[in-house]
């Protein structure tokens, strides 16, 4: 359990769109919008768990058409949510960012992360725990993972919240936001080269 525990750290640990997105919110809308946010991610990323385990995924992703048409959906979203996040607390509005993204944005957000699939599908089908039936393990790595999951997207969210915190000059909050949206858009981009 030791090595499976460091995987999920480091496979939940390294930036990915649920984590970079999660400290944007908090850093752009604070601490409520944020726990919002993250409650979102927190249910969408257990669904995304339950559709990789009970096969759902595999059998929607192996439609090449299907494939294609989510890879672009969950491309344009990010690019959405980059755009918000970068244009939140500017005065130059394209987008208007007054709501922040809530519990909807972040379900919506996992179901067509990418990041979410490959871990879930690297946690789920590596690293078995000896002498547990099947659906035992499937149960202690779910509980597992989320006690790993919630800690992170909450020290993101800290970190985010600090930012917005911190009484830096309007302008230092959007280079912040702007850069925050950059990170997410490098791992869409990678993201895309990946797959």
């Amino acid at each position: 359990m030791g090595v499976f525990l460091t995987a999920v750290f480091f496979m939940l640990i390294t930036p990915g769109p649920g984590v970079l997105s999660t400290a944007g919110v908090g850093s752009s809308f604070g601490a409520t919008a944020g726990y919002r946010y993250v409650s979102g991610l927190f249910i969408g990323t257990n669904l995304v768990a339950l559709a990789v385990v009970t096969g759902l995924a595999g059998l929607i992703l192996a439609q090449p058409l299907l494939r294609t048409v989510l890879m672009y959906a969950s491309v344009a979203y990010l690019c959405y949510l980059a755009l918000r996040i970068a244009l939140a607390g500017s005065t130059i509005r394209f987008i208007e960012s007054a709501r922040a993204p809530g519990i909807r944005d972040a379900l919506l957000l996992q179901a067509i992360n990418p990041k979410a699939y490959v871990v879930n599908t690297a946690l789920f089908t590596s690293f078995p725990f000896a002498g547990m039936a099947i659906w035992q393990e499937i149960v202690w790595k779910f509980v597992l993972i989320n006690l790993v999951w919630v800690p992170i997207h909450l020290l993101w969210l800290s970190a985010g919240i600090t930012l917005q915190r911190l009484d830096l000059p309007a302008h230092w909050h959007r280079i912040i936001n702007i850069l925050m949206a950059v990170s997410l858009l490098i791992v869409v981009g990678l993201a895309i080269t990946m797959s």
